[in-house]
């Protein structure tokens, strides 16, 4: 006689019931998820490393934006705003970083809905699964995310049934060398992109030898910003270092829907005609050392020994995003753009040249782990072409699939508008 014991199959229970989505960063971005995951009934919690919404925009905050308040402002951030009274600002006008952050951040930060779910002064460190690192599976999508915070007073961890991260880039910028790697450190001689150079920052420029390095937008904006300067203070000489021949983002008279992006190429290569810039083409930078009161900047410029001084370097090459806090989460991103890897196709500026940003949303956005997005600046990794709209579509096709509603996370609607500005060389377009 055989005997035959018959084991009933083990049913995982989902131990995120009841939790809140994390969202990482109370940006416009991560704000606007907010926004959306809460229009549909979900509890949300909001971490931002900053004492203020919008804290990273601040940095910048005397730059002018491009894009209109049209482009700007998310539809259900909207109406939680409407909802409460405030009235939208003119839909053609081109707000400063700080216009966004007092005129639409904030006060979207103290509606009834968000004030209270937001919590400032406190920054991610890591994310995991709870008791579990990469490596085990078995009950891993129905196993709770832990959160490592960081507060001035102490250490703590908090649990979510999922994660958005939409903490951005502009904390990790790229190297100045060409080879990507790292650098001596230059203290303050070496400055992030778009300083306040007629404003808070203005003696750390004002009679110096400046050298801008970068091909796009903040590039752009820092030299226009520089050259009135040296109106100012005609001791101050600016030259701009770019890596190919030319600027391909920055073309003059670039037909453009975003008027204003179209006339900063304009404006930058007029002042290198003028002469009011120096500007160092097929220039690839090696190394950088301080020396004296300033900077060596040695390397090659069409493939010959070059090298000059400099007072202060506005590093204005980029971002590349900070992976550090995801070591223990599945994340599947592009080897060349660190990008989600069906992202990254549609984005990358070795591949994407005219036209828009196809429409993408959670489809294109899923990781190897369950429930967990990179949203915002942060999941287009190393590529330039990031606009709000884009991250706006982005969450509220996220808040749509964690709400369980598939059809309408796959519904992507995105009507970017256009840049005239492309090259079939450097596969570069801003749109």
């Amino acid at each position: 006689m055989s005997l035959t014991l018959t084991v009933p199959p083990r049913l995982e229970a989902d131990r995120r019931a009841g939790l809140p989505v994390a969202i990482i960063g109370a940006g416009p971005v991560g704000l606007a998820a907010a926004a959306h995951l809460i229009e549909r009934g979900l509890p949300v919690v909001v971490f931002e490393a900053g004492d203020t919404a919008g804290a990273a925009v601040r940095a910048w905050g005397h730059t002018r934006l491009f894009s209109p308040w049209r482009y700007v402002v998310d539809a259900a951030a909207r109406r939680l705003l409407e909802a409460e009274g405030w009235t939208a600002p003119d839909a053609e006008g081109l707000p400063t970083g700080d216009e966004l952050v007092d005129g639409y951040l904030e006060p979207l930060a103290r509606t009834a809905a968000l004030a209270s779910v937001i919590r400032y002064g406190t920054r991610v460190e890591a994310v995991a699964r709870q008791g579990m690192d990469r490596t085990r599976s078995v009950g891993r999508a129905a196993t709770p995310f832990v959160l490592r915070l960081r507060t001035a007073e102490q250490t703590t961890d908090a649990t979510a049934r999922a994660v958005i991260d939409t903490s951005g880039t502009t904390s990790s910028p790229r190297s100045l060398l060409s080879s990507g790697l790292a650098h001596d450190d230059l203290g303050d001689r070496v400055t992030t992109a778009l300083p306040d150079v007629r404003g808070r920052d203005r003696d750390r420029f004002a009679g110096r030898r400046v050298l801008v390095v970068g091909a796009g937008h903040s590039a752009a904006n820092t030299l226009i910003a520089l050259a009135a300067l040296a109106e100012e203070d005609p001791a101050t000489r600016v030259s701009w270092a770019v890596r190919n021949d030319g600027t391909a983002r920055l073309a003059a008279d670039a037909a453009d829907d975003l008027a204003a992006r179209g006339r900063l190429g304009g404006a930058a290569h007029r002042l290198v005609a003028d002469g009011r810039v120096e500007q160092l083409v097929l220039f690839e930078i090696d190394d950088v050392r301080v020396v004296d009161d300033g900077v060596r900047v040695t390397g090659r410029r069409s493939g010959e020994p070059f090298a000059l001084e400099v007072d202060v370097i506005v590093n204005a090459t980029g971002f590349r995003p900070d992976l550090t806090m995801l070591r223990e989460i599945r994340v599947g991103l592009d080897e060349i753009v660190e990008a989600p890897r069906a992202l990254a196709p549609l984005i990358d500026p070795n591949l994407h040249s005219c036209g828009s940003v196809p429409p993408h949303g959670v489809a294109e956005l899923t990781h190897p782990e369950p429930d967990f997005f990179l949203a915002g600046m942060k999941s287009y990794g190393r590529a330039p072409t990031f606009l709000l709209l884009t991250g706006y579509e982005q969450v509220r096709s996220i808040a749509a699939e964690i709400a369980g509603d598939r059809v309408a996370a796959r519904q992507v609607d995105l009507v970017l508008p256009e840049t005239g500005v492309c090259t079939t060389d450097a596969g570069s377009c801003c749109a």
